[in-house]
């Protein structure tokens, strides 16, 4: 008690003799001039009182002492990453230099990781769905796990292009994951291999004799043409049942979501609408297809794994066919990013719009409850049961 006392006496003892010299300072007049910046002014919104922000900068400047020199770059970096992380978005994420290059990188070819996507909720870090055929899956991760360490560094406060920069690495290279699931007593570590990874677009197959079973893994490019060719084998069989399985696809291309959807619902049907909020009027996509299953018996398979545009597709068949969603709650990530290069090739990822569905319902934080909700426990999963699609298969035969 009196080592705690005499620190908080020693405090107020620098703290106020600081607060005395600064007031000396501005009675004489002195004000340190800014350091180590250029365009102090350039782009400076007129209504922006930013003077704080240079007292900050002046203090820093003229009384921290460190192990090294003051590095202004990390310095307006960092200044940067607060701004952003204060919106309290965790989508909306400023990249430095480096990480957007690595960034951009990841867009235009293949890499080594483990296979999953991950998101956040409740400010943890959360894997959204392993993909099929990874590393992520083969070790036994599931959607909802939530991460608690990566190596050696814990994920609070980490952002979502922090962890990504973590797990990816070289192909034959491995990653812990310390993973805590809803129903463990403690959490548990993964070591993980990491592979180049390459994710197909989908499979499917006829179940129960005629009903066509299909299993979307991604919303690529290539998932358009690969649905067009299983849809005509469909349609050339005598099946009038669908399932369309979405669990653990973390989604895609948006395109890719409206073009799928166009199958089954009428042409000119609302498919998704952006609505961007007070920065803009709401856009209606709808659909051009030929809505060729439109009079088939069709369910969506959907769980903790399903985001973004498995979320449209499945709020689209719901609120214009009335289709039934099978399986747990959806992921709830329905937001719109936007990538701005900045001045010295750092960028900003930056959600400009949200996603409802055509009813007018938001997906982002919410995601979509299923009509018929099915648990599949670690013990199915383990045993290669699957009792989600069996009252997928169940639900289709009463129809």
């Amino acid at each position: 008690m009196i080592r705690n006392i005499l620190i908080f006496v020693l405090f107020l003892g620098v703290l106020g003799s600081f607060a005395g010299g600064f007031y000396i300072g501005k009675i004489y007049g002195y004000v340190a001039p800014i350091e180590g910046v250029t365009n102090l002014e350039d782009g400076k919104p007129g209504d922006v009182d930013f003077s704080l922000f240079w007292d900050a900068w002046r203090v820093i400047q003229e009384q921290y002492v460190g192990q090294e020199p003051l590095n202004y770059e990390a310095m307006v970096h960092g200044a940067v990453k607060g701004m952003v992380e204060s919106l309290g978005d965790p989508y909306t994420t400023f990249l430095d230099p480096k990480d957007t290059k690595l960034f951009l990188e990841d867009l235009s070819g293949s890499f080594g990781g483990v296979g999953m996507e991950i998101g956040m909720r409740e400010s943890r870090l959360q894997i959204i769905a392993p993909l099929e055929g990874t590393p992520a899956e083969k070790a036994g991760l599931r959607a909802g796990d939530n991460i608690l360490r990566i190596g050696e560094q814990f994920t609070n406060d980490m952002t979502i292009d922090e962890a990504v920069s973590l797990i990816r690495g070289p192909e034959g290279s491995k990653v812990m994951l310390l993973v805590l699931r809803d129903g463990w007593d403690e959490p548990r570590e993964f070591d993980i291999e990491r592979a180049t990874i390459t994710i197909p677009s989908l499979e499917w197959e006829f179940v129960e004799g005629d009903i066509a079973y299909v299993r979307l893994f991604q919303f690529s490019e290539k998932a358009n043409q690969d649905f067009q060719r299983a849809a005509n084998e469909i349609l050339a069989s005598s099946s009038q049942k669908v399932i369309i399985d979405v669990r653990n696809n973390p989604g895609g291309f948006l395109q890719v979501a409206i073009d799928i959807a166009a199958w089954f619902v009428d042409r000119g049907d609302i498919v998704v609408i952006e609505d961007s909020g007070d920065k803009g009027e709401r856009e209606e996509h709808k659909a051009r297809g030929n809505a060729a299953f439109r009079d088939h018996d069709v369910v969506v398979l959907i769980n903790e794994g399903s985001a973004s545009a498995s979320e449209i597709l499945a709020g689209a068949l719901r609120d214009n066919n009335q289709v039934q969603l099978i399986g747990k709650k959806s992921f709830g990530k329905g937001s719109v990013q936007e990538l701005e290069t900045l001045k010295d090739q750092s960028s900003l990822k930056v959600t400009i719009a949200n996603w409802l569905t055509p009813l007018g319902n938001l997906i982002t934080g919410k995601g979509l409850e299923p009509d018929v909700e099915v648990e599949l426990s670690d013990e199915d999963f383990e045993a290669n049961r699957d009792p989600q699609l069996d009252k997928a298969i169940e639900v289709l035969k009463n129809l």
